[in-house]
Parts: structure tokens; C-alpha cells; sequence
């Protein structure tokens, strides 16, 4: 058994080989076989590879799910599909992008989509920035994630996350990984 992510419309339905299944949160859900390609029940290790399959934040939603039984990978990103899935937690945008974080420090030498190099900035929802003094700013309510490198190497030396509008955080403002106010 393993921890997943999985992205779903709003009534938590997805599209399968077969047509729509709907998820319930907290129940198993069985299938026969799992074949990245062709069946099983599709979630993915990296929280953004979630959002290749389901990329608008306003219309879909994101949860920790449970894999298990036969788990079956796909080498073009952390998609894998098993056999059997349990849903365990809808996860706000903010959990959302702390679990993405957590996902590179732990995996610091893989190469992840939606995260911009060394400055960003959070029109919708929200960004991650990488690199060795990354900085971003945003629009009120979007949530800006830092991930600070080693000097010499991609290894991750320090996280950060905060919600524009909260913490002292103000909007259309650049700010560093220590939520202090940041030169461009």
C-alpha cells in the first residue's frame, strides 16, 4: 500500500477506459487488472502531475488517496494505476502545494512540471518557484511555494509556503522563502 494523489471534477467522477466512474471519499474501490495504459485506477506519486490530467484548480479537486494490490507505473511521469484505491483526503490548495514540496525535497533530482525557475508569480491558485534564491509574488488568496537549492547542487536546502494576504504577506509584493520582502 502506498500514498497517492488523485484529481477528480467537483462531484468526485473521472473519466475511465470505460466512461465516468464516480469515488465516494473513505470507501475501497476494486478493479481487476491495473495497466498505466489501459485500466486500474490512475493516481500519481507528484501532487502536479495531478494537474496534467486535471489542470483547472476551480473545477477539479485534489486527494490523498490510498493505492494498493497491483500497482503498475508509468515511466513518462509518477502516474501509476492499481488495482485498488481508497480516497482519504480532499486537500486544500495550500496542503496541496506543501505535499508537492515535499514530494521534490524528497525527490530532489527529478524534474517536476508546474514549477517556475528562480521567480514566479500567482495570478490563479498559486506557484511554486525553484532555485537558489527563489522569490514569487501573488494576488490575494493564492498560495506561494518556495524550494531553495544547495548552492552547488539541485539538492533541497529549505521549504516554504504562504497564503498572499495572510501572515504578512501582501498582495503584488516579491518575497523570499523567509517571507520577507525581496528585491527583483
Amino acid at each position: 500500500m502506498m500514498m497517492a494523489y488523485k484529481a477528480f471534477h467537483k462531484d468526485l467522477t473521472c473519466t475511465m477506459g470505460r466512461g465516468t466512474f464516480r469515488y465516494e471519499e473513505g470507501k475501497w474501490f476494486e478493479e481487476e487488472e491495473a495497466n498505466c495504459r489501459k485500466n486500474g485506477f490512475h493516481c500519481a506519486e507528484n501532487p502536479l502531475d495531478c494537474l496534467n490530467y486535471y489542470g483547472n484548480m476551480e473545477e477539479s479537486v485534489y486527494y490523498i488517496v490510498l493505492a494498493d494490490g497491483d500497482i503498475n507505473e508509468d515511466y513518462g511521469d509518477s502516474k501509476i494505476s492499481c488495482t485498488r484505491i481508497k480516497l482519504v483526503k480532499k486537500l486544500t490548495i495550500e496542503e496541496f502545494v506543501a505535499h508537492a514540496l515535499k514530494y521534490m525535497y524528497e525527490h530532489p533530482q527529478m524534474e517536476t512540471g508546474h514549477v517556475e525557475t528562480d521567480h514566479g508569480e500567482a495570478r490563479k491558485d498559486f506557484v511554486i518557484v525553484r532555485g537558489k534564491n527563489p522569490i514569487a509574488k501573488g494576488a490575494p488568496g493564492t498560495v506561494l511555494g518556495f524550494v531553495k537549492e544547495e548552492r552547488n547542487s539541485r539538492h533541497v536546502e529549505e521549504l516554504g509556503v504562504y497564503t498572499v494576504g495572510e501572515q504578512g504577506i501582501q498582495p503584488d509584493t516579491w518575497y523570499d522563502i523567509n517571507g520577507k520582502v525581496a528585491e527583483v
